[in-house]
């Protein structure tokens, strides 16, 4: 599910799963970027940000560097990058139920400055240049997991055959930032946008890390059509690689398992859109694994405007969107059409089509958590499937 339960690490601490990562122009305020990480799949009342987690976003500037069927960014180099951390308070043990307890977070800037929030207050804090929220929300993410699951075990397609959300009353916890672009770019209209969770401490170390949806689970977990690494789960080690600089030593690996999955996918239709290279490798793995979610703050908001911009470079045109990943784009249809027939047949739609809850257009954009009136169980534990997209 796009990043859910996305590496053996994820599913022993959800604090630390990254499940959703969202980067747009706000359709509220011009000339403000939004920012959004989602985490802890299936989060109830007394679920909780970690005070042991730092949770980070890394900017850089981007521009179009190769188009065609090689499309590549150019990115800026280590100098160029801008971090937001967010951290959160450790929370006390009172007589009173966890549920009533108040953490707080904040954010730190580039520029070294602060802003605090206090988590579930949906006002947020802070206004220009960075304005906060953190909280219990409802899980944006738009997805059927027994169509994904049949197609996979079956080896043919089962889209469309199931209709129910998957995500039907899910929640997540949310941060959200929204930056005033002229304060923190200064180079360029693209930005490339990676998130990430670390451990806390004088040598954070890497926990999960997030670019764009579904590379580690639609791309990596399946291992049954990889025929050099199919005994391994390499998505910790995929976890640990910088964004902006994947190493050499793991990365055949990686080029392997993702080009033998997206292989898969292209064959559901019984004919080849994506011959593969010289090499025998899938003509999307290079571009995939460079797995930065990058907008143009240029341009302004629009729905669905998901990996526009790589297929405009893919193509040899200038893009018309500003890319990047809103919040209601049902992209999981676009990545199924794109890896199956590339456009070269109808779009084909998992069954469903939007959250069940919509996201809303203006600020802190992520919908009210969907909770029962009556008590339930908290959630603490993720109930969603461990096999997903």
């Amino acid at each position: 599910m796009s990043d859910h339960l996305s590496s053996p690490r994820a599913l022993a601490d959800p604090a630390c799963d990254i499940c959703d990562l969202f980067a747009f122009p706000s359709p509220d305020r011009p000339g403000h970027l939004v920012l959004v990480m989602t985490v802890f799949p299936r989060a109830g009342r007394t679920s909780r940000f970690s005070d042991a987690v730092l949770y980070r976003f890394r900017l850089r500037p981007a521009a179009i560097g190769v188009t065609g069927p090689k499309a590549q960014f150019a990115v800026g180099g280590d100098e160029e990058e801008i971090v937001f951390d967010c951290t959160f308070s450790d929370l006390p043990s009172p007589e009173t139920s966890s549920a009533e307890l108040s953490q707080t977070g904040k954010c730190k800037t580039p520029s070294g400055g602060e802003v605090s929030v206090t988590v579930n207050d949906r006002n947020g804090s802070g206004s220009d240049p960075v304005r906060m929220f953190a909280g219990l929300v409802s899980d944006p993410f738009i997805f059927q997991f027994e169509s994904i699951f049949e197609t996979l075990k079956t080896g043919r397609m089962a889209f469309g055959k199931f209709t129910k959300n998957t995500m039907k009353d899910a929640n997540v916890l949310g941060i959200v930032l929204e930056l005033q672009v002229d304060k923190w770019f200064k180079r360029g209209s693209l930005i490339a946008v990676v998130g990430e969770t670390l451990s806390m401490g004088r040598n954070p170390v890497r926990l999960e890390r997030v670019g764009r949806p579904e590379i580690k689970n639609i791309g990596m977990q399946w291992t049954g059509y990889d025929t050099v690494n199919r005994d391994i789960d390499i998505r910790d080690l995929y976890n640990q690689e910088d964004a902006f600089h994947v190493g050499k030593d793991y990365r055949r690996a990686y080029e392997a398992r993702l080009s033998s999955n997206l292989k898969f996918y292209d064959g559901l239709d019984d004919k080849v859109d994506w011959p593969p290279d010289e090499d025998g490798k899938h003509p999307l793995v290079d571009l995939l694994l460079e797995d930065l979610l990058v907008v143009d703050v240029s341009k302004p908001f629009a729905e669905n405007t998901w990996f526009e911009i790589e297929r405009a470079m893919l193509a040899g045109r200038g893009h018309e969107t500003c890319g990047g990943r809103t919040l209601n784009d049902d992209f999981l249809d676009t990545y199924y059409t794109m890896f199956i027939n590339d456009g070269n047949g109808p779009r084909i739609s998992d069954g469903v089509d939007h959250a069940s809850v919509p996201a809303s257009r203006v600020f802190p954009y992520l919908a009210p958590a969907s909770l029962p009136k009556a008590s339930a169980p908290t959630g603490e534990e993720s109930s969603a499937p461990a096999e997903a997209a």
